[in-house]
Parts: structure tokens; sequence; C-alpha cells
């Protein structure tokens, strides 16, 4: 009688407007007939508009260690701070981000958020052809950036509800993932961006410390292009479904609950790496290994590290045990974060990048997994949304944290030694919750 319904009152010829109203895609009937097409195209337009929110959120780490080179003169601790900035705007953004869709509609949300970028990457391009922009400045815009970071929240928490249940984990899956990779597609093009001489368009270039010219600002101004083509996808193919509009306040209903603040701490030492990494693994390498030309690599980390999150994810259902490939990575990211000192100690870049590319992996591994962990801890499917979104956001402190401390490190000992310590210790106390609380035989919990 529902599908009979629903179908009906449709009418033979429904406008798009009447079938998002109508919105039923546990309706087998209504989701071949109406509705997989519209979701599908919300879900191609989403995910991309994700990866350029991730290019954007990203795109600084690829300028910061070109800064000095070119005649600005920025101590070490300040470069590391503009490089964490992105990181700590983007996760606060994802805290309120997360009620967007629900308040303003996801077509409405996506637009203006997507629109919101234009400002900082125009802002920076400015800057950069002037040596004299002042580091406030750049303080500013480059925390501005992070707003595109705060988008995988309003994204993951509205693409969601246009699919059924059978087909929701891929989706989502999918959104996330190929959102992911915004992180080395900037990584990819910057050193194509760095070198392309379109003054005609973008302003002169600067010369480096090599005698070479390099055009920064094409860095930021050429993105302008695939916002502005975004926005047009984005009006002619996302659309607002009635979402639920959740107060705020109902996240204080996960606090009391101890599996939020392990999973969350879980969840930050896979994802806050892959990012945290990702922000400042070329500042890392232009001090310790300056002979080395690592513009071409740099995106080779984050490529992994993105594609192995829905492997990780494929792993946990195959095995039925989240935990267990959670656990499993987290020994081979000790392992990895270990032999990258030695090889920094060492000054051996083969060993050093050989082992961050294998710890770039594991982070995969550890995000899809350890992901997969939290319907099963949380059975409850209010709670477990909530949790997600609430890891999602506290894992992305790790943009900010990681470069924090590699600046920290050699502002106060000249060495990025004391750094890994940390991360390492950090590391080791994770595999003793995974081990203790999910993992270990007896302990309760299946996930």
């Amino acid at each position: 009688m529902a599908v009979e319904n629903t179908l009906a009152g449709l009418g033979d010829s429904p406008s798009r407007k009447e079938i998002l109203a109508h919105w039923e895609p546990e309706n087998k009937e209504f989701w071949e007939k109406y509705g997989k097409k519209i979701a599908n195209e919300n879900l191609w337009v989403s995910t991309w508009a994700l990866t350029l929110s991730f290019v954007v959120w990203t795109l600084w780490a690829t300028i910061a260690a070109q800064l000095n080179q070119v005649g600005f003169h920025f101590t070490d601790e300040q470069i590391f701070t503009l490089a964490a900035l992105p990181g700590l705007v983007g996760a606060t953004c994802r805290l309120f981000y997360t009620y967007m869709p629900g308040i303003l509609g996801g077509k409405n949300w996506t637009l203006f958020s997507t629109a919101l970028l234009l400002l900082p990457i125009m802002g920076l391009g400015s800057a950069l052809q002037d040596i004299s922009t002042p580091y406030e400045t750049f303080v500013m815009l480059v925390a501005f950036i992070g707003v595109a970071g705060g988008n995988f929240a309003s994204s993951m928490a509205n693409i969601g509800f246009f699919f059924p249940k059978a087909n929701k984990g891929l989706a989502l899956g999918i959104n996330a993932g190929v959102g992911n990779l915004g992180v080395s597609l900037i990584y990819l093009t910057a050193p194509l961006l760095l070198g392309w001489n379109l003054s005609s368009f973008f302003g002169e270039g600067l010369v480096n410390a090599a005698g070479n010219t390099v055009y920064i600002q094409n860095v930021c101004y050429f993105w302008a292009v695939p916002t502005v083509i975004t926005l047009a996808l984005i009006w002619k193919f996302m659309d607002n479904l009635p979402l639920p509009k959740q107060s705020p306040k109902s996240m204080f209903s996960i606090f009391g609950n101890k599996h939020t603040w392990l999973m969350t701490w879980i969840y930050t030492c896979g994802f806050g790496s892959f990012i945290g990494y990702s922000a400042a693994l070329g500042l890392l390498v232009n001090r310790e290994f300056p002979e080395v030309s690592f513009a071409f690599a740099a995106f080779l980390g984050p490529f992994i590290g993105a594609s192995m999150r829905p492997v990780g994810g494929w792993l946990a259902d195959k095995i039925n045990n989240g935990s267990k490939i959670t656990l499993w990575s987290l020994f081979v990211m000790l392992a990895s974060c270990i032999v990258v000192l030695l090889g920094l100690q060492a000054h051996s870049f083969t060993m050093f990048f050989a082992a961050f590319l294998l710890l770039f992996l594991t982070t995969g591994f550890v995000n899809g997994a350890s992901f997969r962990m939290i319907p099963y801890i949380f059975n409850n499917p209010f709670h477990s949304s909530l949790v997600t979104g609430f890891t999602a956001a506290i894992a992305a402190y790790g943009a900010f944290l990681i470069p924090k401390i590699f600046g920290w490190a050699y502002s106060n000992y000249n060495d990025v030694s004391p750094a890994f310590y940390v991360l390492i210790g950090f590391t080791v106390i994770t595999i003793g919750i995974t081990w203790f609380v999910y993992a270990r035989p007896g302990s309760g919990i299946k996930c």
C-alpha cells in the first residue's frame, strides 16, 4: 500500500520537486523509477565538490616551502604555524557544519560553502605576489582556507539521505574516499602550476634562490576556475532534501559514553595522522633533505592513504572484525613511524620516504576499519551517526597538531626527533586502547 500511495501521489510525470517531496529510497519501485538517477547525480557532484574542498584545504602545504626561497623571511615556527592553521579552522568548522544541510538544505549549503572558497584562494593569490606582505595577513588568509576542511562533515551528513541502506555504505565510501584524493591532487598539480608561466592571466612570477622563476600565485588562482565550474554543477544537478533538523544539543547524548572518546582517540591516530602528515610532509622534506627534489613525489603518500581507506573498510567487513584490522594496522604504523625517525637520524631519504609511504598506507587501513567499528559499538543509528560526525571533527585537528608539533620541536630543539617521540608515544597508547577495550579476547565487544 505504501508503494502504491507514494507512486500514485507522484502522478504519471512528476516534476523533480514533487519527487524530492516524496523521497522514499527504501521503496524499491520508487528508487528504480525516480530515486537512483537523482541520488547518483547528487553523489557525483557532491564528491567532486568535496574533492575540491580537500584541494583547497591542503593547498597551503604545497606553497609553504616556497616562501623563504622567493624572498619572504619567516621563521620555522611561523612557517609550520601557517601550515597548521587550516587544520585548526577546518576541524572546528566540522563541529557545526554537520547541521547546516538540515538547516539550509544540502544544495543551498554546498553552493554557499563552495563559493566561500573563492575568497581565500583569490586573496592568497594576490598576497603571494608581494614579498612585503606581512605575516599577519598570511595568518588571516591561510586560516580562512580552513573553512574548506569543514565541508567533509556537511557533505557526508547530506549525501547519505539520498540512498537506501543497501547502497548507503558504498555512496558514503565514494564520497569520502574520492574526496580525500583531493589531497594528492593538489600535490600532483602544484609543481606544474608553480612552473607554468601564466603571467598574462595571473601576474608575474618571483625568482627563487636557485635563480628560477616560480609562479606561486598560480596554485591559488588556477583553482578558482574549477570552483566556478563546480558552482554551476551544484546549481544544475544537486537538490535540497527535507533532512532532519537535529539540534546541536543532541550531541550531548553521546558524551557520557566512554566509547565516544575512545573511538575518537583511535580515529584521530588514523585520520589525524593522514591529514597532519599531508599538511607537513613537504615542509619536513624541505627542512631535512633540501638536496632532494621532492615536488613530484609529494602526492604519493596522500594518494596511497586515501586509496587504502575503502580497502580497510572492505577488509574489516570481510573478516567481520574492524578492531582486528585496526590493531594490526596500528602495529605497522608504529613500526613505520620508528623507521621514519631512524631515516631522519641517518639522513637517509630512501629509508625515510619508503617508511613514510607505508605509514600513509596504514592510516588508510585504520581510517576505514575504525569507522566500520562505530556502528557495531553504538547500536542506535542516531548515536552512531553523531559519534561518526564527532570523531571526524576531532580527528581533523591532526592537520593542526602535527605541523605545530614539528614547529615546536624545531623551535625548542632545532631537531624534529622530539616530535616523532611524541607521535610514537601516541601510537603506542592507541594500540593499548584498541587491544584492551576492543580486540582483546573476552573484551565483550565484537566490532
